[in-house]
């Protein structure tokens, strides 16, 4: 499969399992699940089709690890804008988290702290490295640190996932490092 493919089919299931499966006739379970042969078919009866043998090479290469199968399910790891509990515990992050964003959000997040937008939840990245890339797609990253400690003692819940993005409900500004 060309590397044009698997980002075309990454982009579709991104969409359609994150934010509108009711788009092609699917319906995600509370955990936000799919069977497989629902979705296959719902985007092929939508124009896009692709296989099963396709869909397992997009989980398996993602270099986010964006999406989980089991069971003959898919669903997305994180990331929704449609109702959903990915059934991950409260758990205690390390010291410091980091986010990836680009200059012309920083004063906006400065006055309002990281909100999840469109989504859930702020996602967080365990290292700077990750920060950078995530902030990357969208220009000249700035990294912000998060003083996820202190947000835990102060009862902010923290979330990981299997792909290890930290995700909590928002970050108020006192918790926010900016750079320089």
């Amino acid at each position: 499969m060309t590397q044009a493919r698997t980002v075309r089919i990454s982009k579709y299931l991104s969409k359609h399992l994150r934010h509108e499966p009711g788009r092609i006739g699917v319906e995600l379970d509370p955990q936000g699940w799919v069977d497989i042969g629902t979705l296959l078919a719902a985007s092929a009866a939508h124009g896009f089709p692709f296989s099963r043998e396709e869909l397992d090479h997009v989980v398996a290469t993602n270099d986010k690890r964006r999406f989980a199968v089991e069971d003959g399910r898919v669903r997305a790891r994180q990331g929704h804008s449609v109702p959903v509990d990915l059934g991950l515990p409260a758990t205690e992050p390390p010291p410091y988290l980091y986010h990836g964003t680009v200059a012309r959000n920083v004063a906006a997040i400065r006055a309002e702290g990281l909100r999840p937008m469109n989504r859930h939840h702020v996602h967080l990245s365990a290292d700077r490295a990750t920060a950078e890339r995530v902030g990357a797609r969208r220009g000249r990253p700035v990294i912000l640190s998060v003083d996820a400690g202190a947000m835990h003692r102060a009862g902010h819940a923290f979330l990981v996932t299997d792909n290890g993005v930290w995700l909590t409900a928002a970050v108020p500004p006192p918790f926010l490092r900016f750079p320089g």
